[in-house]
C-alpha cells in the first residue's frame, strides 16, 4: 500500500483548480497531470513506488496517494517499464474514477497479465486499451495524438501530444533523439515539451548486482537535440530527479540551449510544481 510524504494536499490542488488554459503538475520522475479548463484531467505516467532498492533508489517524496483521486478522465502510460506501468501507482486511479488506461500493447499486458490489475483491484477489463502510434484519443476537451519514441530500453514505447485551444503538450516519456521528431516539428505547434534527462551513473546490473555503467535517459547534448527537431517553445526536463546515481543538474541545460532557435524557454520545475499553457 503505498503511503504519501505529503498527504492529500496536492490531489486536491488539482482537483480545485479551475485553469484558464491548461495546467500541467509535475509529479517526479516522468508523471504529470494534465487538466484543461473544462474540467478534464488525464494523468500520464504517474508512478509512486520507491524502487527496487539497492539498485533503484528513489531520491524524492512520494507526492500522493492514488486512493485519494477522485477525478481522472484516463490514466496513459508510455512503455512498459515499471515507473511508467505500476499497479500500486495506477489501478487505484482506474478503481476509483472508472477512467480508462490508455498504453501500448506491452505495457497492457504488464497490466492485465503480469500484475493482474483486474484481480488485485476494482477495475474491469474494457478499461485497459492499447493503443498504437498513428492512433487519436478525444479525452474530454482534449486531442491526444499517440506518436513515435525512441526508447531503446522499451520494447514498445510511445509519446503523446496533447491538443487543446490553449496550447499543446508533448509527453516523450523516456525517449531519446529520433528522425521522426523534425516531423512532428513541423506537424505540431508544441508550446511545451516533457523529455526525460539524467546522467550516466553506476546502478547495479539486475541479475549480477554489480555495478553496471548506465544510460537510460538523454544526456544534456540529446535533450536539446530532441527539443531543437520538435521545435517547441518551451523545454520541461524530466526524470532528472528521480534515481541514485542518475540524477542531474537541469540548470546546465541553460549552457546547451543557449545557441538553439528551439527550445525558446527552459522551464526548471520540482516534484509538486505547476506550469500553464494559456
Amino acid at each position: 500500500m503505498i503511503r504519501s510524504d505529503w498527504g492529500d494536499w496536492l490531489v486536491r490542488d488539482v482537483e480545485d483548480a479551475t485553469p484558464d488554459g491548461v495546467a500541467i503538475w509535475y509529479l517526479g520522475c516522468n508523471g504529470f497531470v494534465v487538466k484543461g479548463r473544462e474540467g478534464t484531467t488525464i494523468y500520464v505516467d504517474p508512478y509512486l513506488g520507491l524502487g527496487d532498492p539497492p539498485r533503484t533508489i528513489r531520491m524524492i517524496p512520494v507526492p500522493f496517494d492514488p486512493d485519494d483521486v477522485e477525478a481522472a478522465d484516463a490514466v496513459l502510460a508510455t512503455h512498459e517499464h515499471t515507473d511508467h506501468v505500476h499497479g500500486p501507482s495506477q489501478a487505484p486511479i482506474l478503481a476509483n474514477t472508472g477512467a480508462p488506461f490508455y498504453a501500448p500493447d506491452d505495457s497492457v499486458a504488464v497490466a492485465r497479465d503480469e500484475e493482474a490489475w483486474t484481480d488485485e483491484w476494482d477495475v474491469a477489463g474494457d478499461q485497459l486499451t492499447e493503443v498504437a502510434e498513428g492512433d487519436t484519443l478525444e479525452i474530454g476537451e482534449f486531442t491526444v495524438h499517440v506518436e513515435q519514441a525512441n526508447d531503446p530500453d522499451a520494447t514498445h514505447p510511445v509519446s503523446y501530444v496533447f491538443e487543446h485551444e490553449a496550447g499543446t503538450f508533448f509527453h516523450g516519456g523516456d525517449t531519446k533523439p529520433t528522425d521522426e521528431f523534425e516531423q512532428l516539428g513541423n506537424e505540431y505547434a508544441i508550446d511545451l515539451a516533457a523529455l526525460a534527462f539524467g546522467t550516466v551513473g553506476q546502478i547495479p546490473d539486475k541479475r549480477t548486482r554489480d555495478p553496471k555503467r548506465t544510460r537510460w535517459y538523454n544526456d544534456e547534448n540529446q535533450l536539446i537535440e530532441c527539443a531543437a527537431a520538435l521545435e517547441c517553445e518551451r523545454l520541461l526536463p524530466s526524470h532528472w530527479d528521480m534515481w541514485k546515481g542518475l540524477t542531474a543538474d537541469p540548470t546546465a541545460l541553460h549552457h546547451h540551449a543557449a545557441s538553439f532557435d528551439h527550445p525558446r524557454r527552459l522551464e526548471i520545475v520540482e516534484i509538486g510544481d505547476r506550469v500553464d499553457l494559456s
